[in-house]
């Protein structure tokens, strides 16, 4: 199986990229990394895409610099709606299917429980505008398309919550959180094994229609900033790291300049009815990256 994978340096595209390590040629891996491959430049994406003959393209490239695209409108929608636009025409004219990476960001918030796939889209500011835009675009573009929403997303590497926490654990006495948002804390790593676990059911003659459309692929516990930290911390206590205080603050005690979704919980029932896949336990997966990140060097964050 071949897969092309738009962009090679951000959260998820690295974690494609130590699967691909694991998986010694099973699947063989493409990238359309910075300055080659660029969303903002069609031509490069389509001369990528045509030479590696992919049976699946996966499109994990975004802007994601969610304040900053408060006062970037256009660069936010050049790279997340009419990039991903391109990267879906280009995989169609190749006759394959995409895989698209979006955001809980498309919800306001206001709803009580999990959102599923189904609920109202209501995005509060320009990054989530901007990406449901690029859903929109690309299911128009390529009628074999899969849309991945996910949630939170942290890893070894890249700017995530997790490793600011331990950043902030090592340079503080004491830690404010957020403790009024509530979200999915996804695992990179996880949302690749996922990746790679579709694409092997939609290659070729294995495509149905009942694969496309939105699905949601996040941690399955729900739980605010505050609580993820407290967990972060903890874990990184039981490795050697430093055990501070994390208090919890309100949304109002800490301005920014997007508006956050206060629930952007996300139900994965369709992930385990059209997929079969589940993915583990937050506390096993934040293990993991704790493991990864200390335990390889002395206890301290990379």
């Amino acid at each position: 199986m071949r897969l092309y994978i738009i962009g090679g340096e951000g959260q998820i595209a690295r974690s494609l990229r130590e699967a691909a390590a694991a998986l010694e040629g099973d699947v063989v891996f493409g990238y359309g990394a910075r300055p080659m491959v660029d969303l903002l430049q069609p031509l490069s994406i389509e001369k990528a895409i045509a030479a590696f003959r992919p049976d699946v393209v996966v499109n994990p490239a975004a802007y994601t610099a969610v304040d900053k695209a408060e006062t970037e409108p256009d660069l936010a929608f050049a790279v997340n709606r009419d990039g991903a636009r391109v990267a879906a025409r280009v995989a169609a004219e190749q006759g394959v299917p995409i895989i698209h990476i979006s955001t809980d960001y498309v919800f306001d918030g206001t709803k009580e429980g999990a959102y599923v796939e189904g609920d109202p889209v209501n995005p509060r500011g320009v990054y989530g505008r901007s990406k449901l835009e690029g859903e929109l675009a690309v299911a128009r573009a390529n009628p074999k398309h899969i849309m991945l929403r996910t949630s939170w997303v942290y890893s070894p590497f890249g700017n995530n919550f997790v490793r600011t926490i331990l950043r902030l654990a090592e340079q503080r006495d004491r830690l404010r959180v957020v403790d009024d948002q509530v979200g999915c804390p996804t695992y990179a790593p996880e949302i690749a094994r996922v990746i790679i676990a579709i694409a092997r059911q939609v290659t070729g003659a294995r495509w149905n229609s009942t694969f496309t459309g939105v699905t949601h692929v996040a941690g399955p516990d729900a739980m605010s900033w505050h609580s993820f930290a407290q967990e972060i911390v903890r874990g990184a206590a039981e490795r050697s790291g430093r055990s501070v205080p994390v208090d919890p603050i309100a949304t109002s005690d800490y301005p920014t300049a997007a508006l956050r979704p206060a629930n952007s919980a996300l139900s994965t029932s369709r992930l385990r009815a059209a997929f079969g896949i589940d993915l583990p336990a937050t506390r096993v997966s934040l293990s993991a990256c704790l493991d990864h990140l200390l335990q390889r060097n002395g206890g301290s964050p990379s």
